[in-house]
């Protein structure tokens, strides 16, 4: 009898120390890569109506109004996604969730091309916001539940690698295929994810963690089983024995209990971070293309590889964090990062947003800080909640950061339409992003714990 077969008889209490015990292997970076190609499109499908903006705003003189509408309807549609997400998750599994989010966000972003008005413009965007907000959060959350307590941090984060890189992708490819295909040929091209939703499911096996604490041991078993065949396979030696010292979680699975005792503060600490993360964010990558155009003059070709750049600083500094997470701990790279975009922004609003060039390297350093911060937080989000109330609590930190992500772009754009400096946008967001750094000071820490630990 093999060493896996022996330990099928170890029932629900073994299936996180299973999952611990298991080396980094090529499941791992498969299952990674399939999630991970999810996570790239809706990062992609995320920034499309930034790209498109300078374009629409001529093509239908839209007001400074119609065109925060534009942007900010996507936003709106994730709100709810992430809520609703957040229950699913938790009641039909990881991976269903996911797939059926990235179907919506695929089919919505066919229908933004085929639109005639802003009205379906926004109307579709807010539809394709729903599966964005309901894959992001919940995708994070199944990366989690597999990964090792020891290098979790950097499983995560390179997985959140994705993300910007989406983003990244969509500035790059903007810059040829708006002026020369148009702005609907980008929305096509968000299409493609609907592709994926129809393997996903197959392809992907739901989280052993969520399975146990259903009480669906036979499958969690027939999961774990074929799991640490694969794993096996690839290492070319047995697997180390399982520690039984994992602790029980207690949770009911109830939304209540996540304003209860402990995790009322964990989730008030998160779900600020999360607000002020996205506000700054989105309230500069949303009016970055059109700023450099508006305000500086400058041509769509130079406005988009501006934005690229920013993008790509994000992009960095989430692969820096990858490799430093596991050493230094979520909290001193969360108030870092947050210190940093302060920091970034403070020195934009005293220097005086002068040029085109002069924004772009600002906005290229809180960039490369704020991503940092996304990046971590769907890393630290399901670490502080029960299995069965994970997702629900992931998700409700995605609540507050939708809540960021449409009034940072609402604000931004009312602060341009009164005609104020741009001084004021950036004096703003970093007074904004130093609460941030404050409340991070309270935050828990989880490095190099098991989730059950963290949640016994």
């Amino acid at each position: 009898m093999t060493t896996v077969a022996k330990e099928k008889s170890l029932g629900l209490g073994s299936i996180a120390a299973r999952l611990e015990r298991l080396p980094h292997s090529r499941w791992h970076v498969k299952v990674r890569f399939l999630i991970g190609a999810v996570t790239f499109f809706e990062g992609f499908d995320l920034l499309l109506a930034a790209s498109a903006l300078p374009v629409l705003t001529e093509q239908w003189n839209l007001s400074t109004g119609q065109a925060t509408f534009a942007v900010t309807a996507a936003s709106v549609g994730m709100l709810f996604g992430a809520f609703g997400a957040g229950w699913l998750g938790d009641e039909i599994g990881r991976v269903r969730t996911v797939a059926l989010g990235v179907l919506i966000t695929g089919l919505a972003s066919v229908a933004v091309a085929c639109s005639a008005n802003i009205e379906m413009f926004a109307g579709f965007r807010f539809v394709q916001g729903i599966g964005i907000g309901g894959v992001v959060p919940i995708a994070a959350t199944y990366i989690n539940e597999i990964a090792r307590s020891d290098n979790r941090g950097k499983l995560v984060l390179l997985y959140e690698l994705i993300f910007p890189a989406g983003l990244s992708v969509a500035s790059l490819t903007a810059v040829w295929v708006v002026p020369h295909l148009g702005w609907q040929a980008m929305f096509l091209i968000g299409g493609l994810p609907v592709l994926l939703a129809l393997f996903l499911v197959r392809m992907v096996p739901e989280s052993p963690r969520w399975l146990a604490s259903h009480g669906r041991l036979e499958e969690a078993e027939e999961v774990i089983t074929k799991i640490e065949a694969e794993v096996q396979a690839s290492a070319k030696e047995p697997l180390p024995k399982p520690s039984l010292e994992i602790p029980a979680e207690e949770s009911r699975g109830r939304l209540r209990e996540i304003f209860q005792g402990r995790y009322l503060r964990r989730t008030v600490i998160l779900s600020t971070m999360w607000f002020v993360a996205y506000y700054v964010n989105h309230g500069i990558i949303t009016w970055l293309p059109s700023l450099y155009t508006r305000q500086f003059g400058l041509d769509l070709t130079t406005a988009l590889i501006y934005s690229l750049v920013s993008n790509a600083t994000g992009l960095l500094g989430t692969l820096i964090a990858a490799l430093v997470v596991d050493r230094i701990g979520r909290k001193p790279l969360l108030l870092t990062a947050l210190i940093g975009t302060t920091a970034a922004l403070a020195a934009l609003a005293v220097a005086g947003a002068t040029s085109g060039g002069q924004v772009a390297l600002f906005a290229s350093c809180t960039t490369f800080f704020v991503f940092v911060i996304n990046a971590s937080l769907y890393l630290y989000s399901p670490e502080l909640y029960p299995t069965r109330n994970r997702a629900k609590g992931a998700a409700f930190g995605g609540v507050w950061n939708r809540l960021g992500v449409i009034l940072g772009p609402i604000t931004v754009g009312a602060i341009i339409a009164s005609g104020a400096s741009l001084n004021v946008i950036f004096i703003q967001l970093a007074v904004v992003a130093a609460v941030g750094a404050i409340v991070a000071c309270f935050a828990v820490e989880t490095k190099g714990r098991t989730l059950e630990e963290l949640n016994a």
